[in-house]
């Protein structure tokens, strides 16, 4: 359809300025919440601004993430859930942050589209204000393009850039591991963000579907339990830091599971030996290793297992870091040591152990 003149329009290829600002407007609100010190959270300009001094530093050091969900958001678009995914989205990034020492500052998304439907991308991007709640950070702005033609009717996709500081000299990792640290997991809060593609294809070749009862937790439907946010560690990680400093090295533990993330951490002299048994499988993974008849190698490559965050701490400080994490709510298990290398970084004893479904 042509414009009142004649003219072609913008809405005729499929693109609705229109929407996009209403869609900032009632955006407004929901940035306003993750204010913190050194932003007001406000959108609509240019680009956000944030001053690190307000927020406490003094000679900063700057640490940038950026990340997306993979293919956990088919799931979210296929189940017509999309108040979690904004969360994925944030933890992704934020929990690379902290596992460097800094404290994450803002962030900003990307969300694209073929049709904008401004009720599910406020929905997308309500998710994304609650995990920079979660993590302390200010949402200073974002994109939302509308590309018809590049993606199929129903479906977008998602970017998360992600910005924090730790004051020069304090950084992660620090160069004194040693023999004897101790290796601890954080629990995970289930699959979080990684190894979706596989899980899909598990689902499919078993015609599951995603409205029916899980399995492996069958008072809730399989979809709403797979799209379970990522947990994002970082308020209790920047306490630990703060009250302790027996912390030397962090791992997030996303594609590549524990195999590929832990080493990326220690140097060329060391290697970290983990005990399977002290890491119970949760359910979910046993249900998808049972599914899949997938090997252990191949399910410690694949998925956290359970695991999805590493702390190594020294000996002597790994108490009073597990006290401490725990008081901030999360569970920790001592899940190994660090020892010299002699051949692989990573050495595994023992068999993951997991409920039957």
């Amino acid at each position: 359809m042509a414009s009142e003149g004649g003219g072609a329009r913008y809405a005729d290829a499929g693109v609705d300025i229109d929407a996009g600002n209403r869609l900032v407007e009632r955006l407004k609100p929901i940035v306003r919440s993750t204010r913190r010190a050194g932003s007001d959270a406000a959108i609509g300009g240019f680009g956000g601004l944030f001053d690190p001094r307000a927020a406490g530093f003094k000679d900063p050091v700057l640490v940038a993430a950026t990340d997306g969900v993979g293919t956990k958001l088919k799931l979210a678009i296929e189940t017509g859930r999309h108040d979690t995914i904004g969360i994925d989205l944030v933890a992704m990034c934020v929990n690379d942050i902290i596992v460097q020492g800094a404290e994450p500052l803002f962030f900003l998304d990307y969300f694209a589209t073929g049709k904008l439907d401004p009720e599910e991308a406020e929905r997308v991007v309500a998710g994304i204000a609650e995990g920079c709640r979660q993590a302390g950070c200010a949402l200073v702005g974002g994109e939302t393009a509308e590309m018809p033609g590049v993606y199929q009717p129903g479906d977008y996709d998602l970017a998360g850039f992600a910005v924090g500081a730790a004051e020069r000299g304090t950084l992660l990792p620090r160069g004194d591991m040693a023999p004897r640290d101790v290796v601890l997991g954080l629990a995970a809060s289930g699959v979080h963000s990684n190894g979706y593609s596989l899980v899909r294809r598990l689902v499919a070749q078993a015609g599951l579907k995603w409205d029916r009862p899980a399995p492996f937790e069958p008072e809730k439907p399989l979809g709403e339990v797979l799209l379970r946010p990522t947990r994002i560690y970082v308020r209790p990680l920047l306490a630990a830091l703060r009250q302790n400093a027996g912390v030397k090295a962090m791992a997030h533990i996303t594609g590549g599971g524990l195999t590929e993330n832990l080493p990326r951490v220690l140097d060329d002299t060391l290697a970290a030996r983990i005990d399977l048994r002290a890491m119970p499988l949760p359910p979910v993974f046993a249900w998808l290793r049972a599914l899949g008849g997938i090997e252990q190698a191949e399910m410690l490559r694949t998925f956290n297992c359970g695991i999805g965050m590493a702390v190594i701490v020294a000996a002597e400080a790994a108490d009073a870091v597990t006290a401490a994490l725990t008081e901030s709510g999360e569970m920790v298990l001592r899940i190994g040591t660090i020892e010299p290398r002699a051949e692989a970084a990573m050495v595994f004893d023992g068999s993951l152990i997991g409920g039957a479904v």
